[in-house]
């Protein structure tokens, strides 16, 4: 007898960090991998370190109610975030917590609450936050004026991995950008002009596309049938978007089968090609 298929569980995962995030999305990653069923919708908030940085990543977590796993090691901040947590009614782990205390209590010595005090403060280091730092403010074509500053630039049409791929590649210590294609409207002249980064095209297929973005809409309670899920507009798209990148000559990953691991791999060993001196 053939055995029932799980039915997915969608859900809201907040992911809060003081630090680049890299050992919260780790925990994250690795726990959700054991559940089948859970599909988890994550929303990532790395480098808070202000009152005004947590107010908006606690308004996200009003807006989509779900678990918030962080790695808050400021006792005030951190209080902050607990605290309105329980007043929204939402579920929060300190997910270093368990470890810390008994490596406390082995060792007879205090935590240091020092953000990302797991980093050495070295040059690869600092390259990284400043990569991060570039990344988040060139998403979704924000600040083109300074897109020549980029080491790569992800181009596709929406829900193709662009915005979490850069994020890994910053991890990296990439400056990644990235830039929504969006038929009827152009892509701003500044793309054309770069000389610095590497320009990488993302596809996927039409019958895919659909189905992230009809999950996209359900986690946002929205009904409505649009053109956004409408199969022959999101053909279009996605050959337009074929089209264009032949045309600018740009590399193409297509993303169809790939975790944001792998395109962000493929995406580095492109990057590192092109880096390479001509013979």
């Amino acid at each position: 007898m053939q055995k029932p298929r799980s039915v997915a569980i969608y859900f809201h995962l907040h992911l809060v960090s003081d630090s680049t995030g890299e050992t919260l999305n780790a925990v994250a990653k690795a726990a959700c991998a054991q559940f089948d069923m859970g599909r988890p919708i994550e929303h990532v908030y790395p480098l808070v370190r202000n009152r005004k940085q947590l107010e908006r990543a606690l308004n996200e977590v009003e807006a989509a109610p779900g678990l918030v796993l962080h790695t808050m090691v400021n006792q005030e901040l951190r209080g902050q975030l607990e605290m309105r947590c329980r007043e929204l009614g939402q579920t929060s782990v300190a997910v270093l917590d368990p470890v810390m205390m008994l490596l406390g209590n082995y060792l007879g010595a205090e935590v240091s609450h020092r953000p990302g005090a797991q980093h050495d403060l070295d040059a690869r280091y600092f390259a990284r936050i400043e990569a991060l730092n570039y990344t988040m403010a060139h998403d979704d074509g924000q600040s083109a004026g300074t897109l020549d500053l980029a080491d790569v630039v992800l181009v596709g049409v929406s829900r193709t991995s662009k915005t979490p791929t850069c994020i890994y590649l910053a991890n990296r210590g990439i400056k990644a950008a990235n830039m929504p294609i969006v038929l009827g409207i152009p892509l701003p002249g500044e793309l054309d002009r770069v000389q610095h980064p590497l320009v990488v095209g993302l596809l996927t297929s039409p019958d895919r596309l659909i189905q992230i973005r009809k999950n996209r809409l359900l986690s946002l309670n929205e009904q409505a049938e649009t053109d956004y899920v409408d199969l022959d507009s999101v053909r279009a798209e996605v050959a337009f978007s074929r089209r264009l990148f032949a045309e600018k000559g740009w590399p193409v990953i297509d993303v169809t089968r790939r975790s944001i691991e792998e395109t962000a791999a493929a995406v580095i060993a492109l990057y590192s090609r092109a880096r390479q001196p001509v013979e």
